[in-house]
């Protein structure tokens, strides 16, 4: 009952972003542009903010840095909307270690990719989400990504977490166009599902998923949570138009490995400075030529947006 009273209060879907993780020329984490950034979605009607997952370079951070970036995000955009800490790990044990972290920071709750590497299988993913759940004082969402994890955790697999009270929801990035219909064909409607790709975010929300953890609102913010807005109010015209416009940016940052697209963009239109963490490197310069263009008019359309 705590998780579902949290959910009602401040984890509903709608348009939430997997914050970037600013960091200065030598990797270390800016401050300041972080607090900037959570002040950004708070203006722009952003409805949850993602922290430490993985366009926040979560495996790359250190437990005190997270700690440290949740505390500035609750503190920041808590009044705002829901914030959710990412603490996938290949290892269960670490994960209720980060989880035991989050809830100390104030997080409203946590997003737990399935265990990479280790590529567990359907039973296996059970055991290890039920051993969080049991865990855990706040909401669970479970991640599906199996382009990065190596491990597709299965409609039915879902199905059977979805009986665990703590957890309330999935961000599903498996963009097969069945696998939403699977998902619902075996859970409630209470069930939260939650699109993690940009490209196919509008479909998804037009057939009911209640919301999207995207990469895009990072540097779109407003125009994101119009579009999500949109879609979730039915209004497929509207949605598909807003869809429209973006997906130029979708595609651009879909060119090299994530969050490499999203931080070279938003260092060049001044948000935060250029810096990111071994093993990721900064975008090859042919591919900041090619791109430019879509990302300066992306961002001059939100410029007039915040205005």
């Amino acid at each position: 009952m705590a998780a579902l009273a949290i959910m009602s209060r401040s984890l509903s879907g709608g348009s939430m972003v997997a914050l970037i993780t600013p960091m200065q020329l030598d990797g270390e984490i800016d401050l300041q542009a972080w607090q900037r950034l959570l002040l950004l979605h708070a203006q722009a009607g952003t409805d949850a903010v993602i922290v430490a997952g993985t366009t926040g370079e979560g495996a790359c951070l250190q437990p005190d840095e997270i700690e440290r970036l949740l505390r500035e995000a609750v503190r920041l955009f808590g009044d705002h909307g829901a914030v959710i800490c990412g603490i996938g790990s290949p290892a269960t044990a670490f994960s209720l270690h980060l989880l035991r972290l989050a809830e100390a920071a104030g997080a409203d709750a946590v997003l737990a990719v399935t265990p990479y590497y280790n590529k567990p299988p359907q039973a296996c993913l059970v055991a290890h989400y039920r051993a969080l759940a049991a865990a855990a004082s706040v909401p669970v969402l479970l991640y599906n990504v199996p382009a990065r994890t190596g491990v597709d955790m299965l409609p039915e697999t879902v199905a059977t977490l979805a009986a665990e009270p703590q957890i309330i929801g999935l961000k599903e990035a498996n963009a097969d166009p069945a696998r939403l219909p699977a998902l619902q064909a075996g859970l409630g409607a209470d069930f939260m599902l939650l699109s993690g790709d940009d490209s196919s975010c509008c479909t998804s929300l037009l057939a009911g998923a209640h919301g999207v953890i995207s990469v895009a609102a990072n540097l779109v913010p407003v125009q994101f949570a119009q579009l999500v807005a949109a879609a979730r109010a039915g209004e497929r015209d509207r949605a598909e138009r807003l869809e429209q416009q973006l997906q130029p940016l979708f595609a651009t940052l879909n060119v090299i490995s994530n969050p490499i697209a999203i931080k070279w963009a938003m260092a060049s239109v001044g948000l935060i400075d250029p810096g990111i963490r071994l093993p990721l490197l900064w975008m090859p310069a042919p591919l900041q030529q090619q791109h430019q263009a879509v990302v300066i008019a992306a961002w001059q359309q939100e410029q007039a947006l915040l205005a």
